[in-house]
């Protein structure tokens, strides 16, 4: 689950925000691992500011690496952001601390309809916050799609992806898939009428067998270069994250190069996924941890990092300080009736796991 994260715009990394103000006889500092170009460094430079807490900020680009080093123990990180399934694998393996919700009074800010959804991987947010949160669905050059396809291409639908004759026809102008099975299969599982949490392997078996089918007119499978070749017009469609067919969007448009990138949440449905703050149960400093949650959870904090990233976040009273056409985009911030169509996936078991990689590696290699 590589993730969505090249939106330029922290330079160097780690990155170190010294604390303001004099040098105290005891140095307050939280240590945060995060995503990539996944939050504004104004944010951070402020959070120093007001509270004096030295924030030491290093990045990862996939859940993976997070996952090794929670498991391996005495990580050095104060507070780390899992994605749902890794989320709720880490919780069964006690790696994180329990919330102090009394030190954190800005959770009333929080949005209920993401906190009732990431229940599904922290029963009773005990252990999480979402941060971000987004979909997973079909980002399109438009004018190249309608040329190969006519003016009633499906754009909205799984169809565009999994009917052989038309994927062939956008051979030529690019086409690239998500590599990464957690996201792409329980996508696509309500395109064939099944939920996307199943963990029947013959509903796997189901979309594996429809990607082989189509994966001669794929590119390439890979989770983060589709956002340039969007932007670029080298690719004309995509299957993404909502954020990153944003960003090729924006891109596009700063450019001036002629390209209308578009989002689409297919109509069948589609997979929510959800970044949220966790602490670490080794955590040095749980209390700075717990200060550094409350101050995201700030309303007019929570949307510089959405004006920032291009993401939905967690908490609904943001949304006053959301620019319009981020909030009023309905691919970033879906609307209720589409929002009925998203669903979460929990976490494979060990079995499942091994039966999806051995059928992904088939999707991917033709062998």
């Amino acid at each position: 689950m590589i993730r969505r994260r090249l939106l330029g715009g922290l330079a160097a990394l780690p990155l170190l925000l010294a604390a303001a103000g004099g040098a105290g006889a005891e140095e307050r500092v939280v240590n945060i691992y995060n995503w990539s170009d996944y939050i504004d460094p104004k944010v951070l430079d402020d959070f120093t500011r007001e509270t004096g807490i030295k924030v030491v900020y290093d990045t990862y680009d996939n859940n993976e690496i997070l996952e090794t080093k929670l498991l391996a123990g005495k990580s050095g990180y104060d507070v780390v952001v899992p994605s749902g399934p890794f989320l709720q694998r880490l919780i069964k393996a006690g790696v994180f601390l329990p919330l102090d919700k009394g030190k954190i009074p800005n959770l009333r800010n929080a949005w209920p309809e993401i906190t009732g959804r990431l229940q599904a991987y922290d029963p009773g947010n005990a252990f999480a916050v979402d941060y971000m949160w987004g979909t997973t669905g079909i980002g399109v050059n438009v004018a190249a799609v309608r040329e190969r396809l006519g003016p009633n291409a499906p754009l909205n639908s799984w169809s565009l992806v999994l009917n052989p004759g038309f994927i062939a026809k956008l051979k030529d102008c690019g086409v690239m898939l998500l590599d990464s099975p957690e996201d792409l299969i329980p996508s696509i599982l309500p395109f064939y009428g099944y939920k996307s949490d199943s963990k029947r392997w013959d509903d796997i078996t189901a979309v594996t067998d429809a990607l082989y089918k189509v994966r001669g007119s794929v590119r390439k499978f890979h989770s983060s270069e589709y956002i340039n070749g969007l932007a670029n017009g080298d690719v004309c469609l995509a299957v993404g994250y909502s954020g990153d067919v944003m960003q090729a969007k924006k891109r596009a448009e700063e450019s001036k190069n002629g390209v209308e990138v578009a989002y689409f949440i297919p109509k069948e449905g589609a997979l929510m996924w959800f970044d949220a703050f966790a602490i670490p149960k080794d955590a040095a400093h749980p209390a700075e941890a717990h200060a550094f949650i409350d101050y995201m959870m700030r309303p007019e904090v929570a949307a510089a990092n959405t004006n920032f990233v291009s993401y939905a976040n967690g908490n609904l009273a943001s949304q006053k300080f959301v620019k319009p056409e981020i909030l009023n985009n309905p691919g970033i911030y879906p609307d209720a009736a589409v929002m009925q169509r998203l669903s979460v996936n929990t976490a494979w078991n060990d079995s499942t796991q091994r039966f999806v990689t051995r059928a992904w590696t088939r999707v991917r290699t033709g062998r």
